[in-house]
């Protein structure tokens, strides 16, 4: 089982992204190849999860788009994702905040984590 994590692991090397975790604002900027050209696009939400670990590693986002929930699955081992930026942090307590699918409107909202600062 070692063997195969570290021949894993060495085939698709991981970039590095900022910490985050379920609850956090996060923006994902991606690339996008249309026909012969290539683009950034983004995508900014809610993360709901983060599951596995090393190179299979997969966080799910959340945003509302015109009163719709959209969902996207990234994996964090990805080529075509070019940075992530992390809004804001938020203040949840579980690992995987599905229920925020069935809330709309204040209820949906996550309390921000208050940052405590060094003298």
């Amino acid at each position: 089982m070692e063997a195969i994590k570290f021949v894993e692991n060495d085939l698709s090397p991981v970039a590095q992204f900022p910490e985050f975790k379920s609850g956090d604002t996060i923006t994902v900027y991606y690339k996008i190849k249309e026909g012969n050209k290539e683009r950034t696009q983004f995508f900014q939400g809610v993360v709901l999860q983060r599951r596995n670990a090393g190179a299979n590693e997969t966080f799910t986002i959340r945003k509302m788009s015109g009163g719709v929930g959209v969902e996207r699955v990234f994996p964090i081992a990805s080529p075509f994702i070019e940075k992530i930026e992390v809004n804001k942090h938020g203040n949840v307590r579980r690992a995987r905040i599905f229920y925020l699918r069935e809330r709309t409107g204040k209820s949906a909202r996550i309390r921000e984590k208050k940052m405590v600062k060094k003298a």
